[in-house]
């Protein structure tokens, strides 16, 4: 179906200002058919899975059309739990960014019934509640039905089950009639049926029919993390399957911006591509892509459709996307041309429900899978490097330093000693710390190869040196700035340069002790972002 664009939905400009705030840059297909429907004023039938973006589907037109002027309730959303009565709350509030107006109260049981009573004698425009606890208040007179004119059921089928048929038609027949009523539900059982007949008149049957797609030629597989910890899982699996070309999908546009700055902080060649960009700009990150310069494409489900590339090697959902008919694109943009491809999903707590969701639709199986732990990387390192050592020798041409290695077995050094070291030198990494995916990370900054990047004191002791440049925020500089200039045109490996604080009129950036001589040499007098820049070591603090 067409995928419609919230600002060709007759919104207001509060409204289109908080959804772009959140970062959605279109509807998903049950938003595209049900919010100008309700926005008309008829009722509804809503047949959708959840996580397909209900919630702003009868959000966004039931906000629009409440009066901020009449402070009684207007409004009551019925839900089956305490955890969704509080998911849309908090959904309606970054609605109403920039409607301060109008108040918004979640109730349910669970929580002391004082405090809500204290909540709705101040005053309230919606209520979002389970149907016991709003039996409760109704019983009490705490909550007054008399003048509502919006009312949602969500997941009505998961309240039926619950056994709430009772309390949600005691509490519909005490809402006036003449009101806009709206049912979503994820099954269209008779007991769902005999409460439309009742309760709605000549509702407009809203369906999102998902297709049945398979990919078989794509390896799914799925990672359980913490949301905090999300940035450290993706680096750790692209040092471990170093991809020559991944494309990271993310739900919003903000995200994206917000992960490719962190992502080039850690020294990845990374760049963003979402509907704000000009299309000049689009143009020029896909044709760094192309030409690989661009190993790691972060987007949006939006942006992404213009991408025609056939050789991707990972894609990433970095969320689970909003719709799930949106996996079957996403994934769809690696294992091109007859290749194989893969995708890796993550997913945090109650999103695995999400992704069973899915499997059902795409009919693939998504398999579980372990995070890499360092030792996994450090084997992989090493097999590489061993691997580039013997092409090295294979090449010959090593005369010169032949005469090196024999100079240094005359100051009583072995051979064997010293092909050792240098082993370490370009493998070791002793500070590297383990990172515990499954429990609340303690926060810290990483470079790319999972080095805790301590507070400037302990910068010597991981082997790292904290420079100075005098450039910032002011001349809008970024970390892809500083590490393009720096890998640029001093040679340092792009992956290698530590964190990077940037701040409004200056920049410190943590390199590897052994390139600090050669960076402020080769940095003198060039310029970042057409500026002149001065590079030396920060001073202690």
């Amino acid at each position: 179906m067409e995928y419609l664009k919230f600002e060709d939905m007759n919104l207001s400009r509060e409204a289109l200002k908080a959804i772009s705030d959140m970062g959605f840059e279109e509807a998903t297909p049950i938003q595209s058919q049900s919010i100008s429907i309700i926005m008309s004023g008829r009722d509804v039938i809503g047949q959708s899975q959840t996580g397909t973006g209900k919630t702003a589907a009868f959000g966004i037109p039931l906000l629009e059309k409440l009066d901020q002027y009449d402070k009684r309730l207007q409004a009551a959303i019925l839900c089956p739990t305490r955890e969704l009565a509080i998911q849309i709350s908090e959904e309606f509030r970054k609605l109403l960014k920039y409607r301060e107006n109008i108040k918004v109260l979640p109730i349910y049981g669970g929580q002391p019934i004082d405090r809500q009573i204290l909540a709705l004698k101040k005053g309230a425009q919606v209520i979002i509640g389970t149907p016991g606890r709003v039996m409760d208040h109704m019983s009490r007179r705490t909550l007054k039905m008399e003048h509502v004119k919006f009312v949602v059921l969500d997941e009505a089928d998961e309240m039926l089950d619950m056994g709430f048929r009772e309390d949600i038609e005691t509490i519909l027949d005490k809402i006036p009639g003449e009101r806009q009523t709206m049912l979503f539900s994820a099954t269209m059982p008779k007991e769902i049926l005999d409460l439309t007949e009742r309760y709605q008149k000549n509702p407009a049957h809203v369906m999102v029919i998902h297709k049945e797609l398979t990919v078989p030629s794509i390896d799914q597989v799925y990672f359980e993390v913490k949301e905090k910890v999300k940035l450290d899982a993706l680096c750790r699996l692209i040092d471990m399957e170093n991809p020559g070309l991944s494309l990271v999908f993310c739900n919003t546009k903000k995200l994206v911006d917000e992960l490719v700055e962190q992502m080039q902080g850690r020294g990845y060649f990374a760049e963003g591509l979402h509907g704000d960009l000009k299309q000049s700009q689009r143009d020029l990150v896909m044709k760094k892509f192309r030409n690989r310069t661009l190993e790691i494409l972060v987007a949006t489900d939006v942006a992404a459709r213009g991408i025609d590339v056939d050789d991707i090697d990972i894609v990433f959902n970095y969320d689970l996307p909003q719709d799930e008919e949106y996996y079957i694109h996403r994934i769809g943009r690696t294992g091109r041309a007859g290749k194989s491809g893969r995708a890796f999903t993550f997913v945090v707590g109650k999103e695995i429900y999400k992704l069973r969701e899915i499997m059902k639709l795409t009919k693939a199986k998504i398999f579980r899978r372990k995070l890499p732990s360092l030792g996994d990387i450090e084997e992989v390192k090493t097999r590489v490097f061993v691997d580039k050592i013997k092409e090295i020798i294979d090449e010959g041409h090593l005369i010169k330093y032949v005469n090196i290695v024999e100079s240094m077995i005359t100051e009583d050094y072995s051979a064997l000693d010293i092909a050792a070291a240098l082993m370490k030198h370009n493998l070791y990494d002793a500070d590297a710390e383990e990172i515990d995916f499954e429990a609340e990370p303690v926060p810290r900054y990483e470079n790319r190869f999972g080095k805790p990047g301590r507070k400037y004191q302990e910068d010597d002791e991981r082997g790292m040196t904290r420079l100075f440049i005098n450039i910032g925020k002011k001349e809008k500089v970024k970390p892809n700035d500083i590490v393009g200039a720096l890998a640029g045109e001093t040679g340092i490996p792009g992956r290698a340069i530590g964190h990077i604080d940037i701040f409004e009129e200056f920049t410190f950036v943590d390199v590897p002790r052994e390139y600090t001589k050669d960076i402020i040499i080769g940095m003198k007098n060039k310029k970042i972002k057409g500026k002149k820049i001065n590079i030396e070591r920060a001073k202690q603090r």
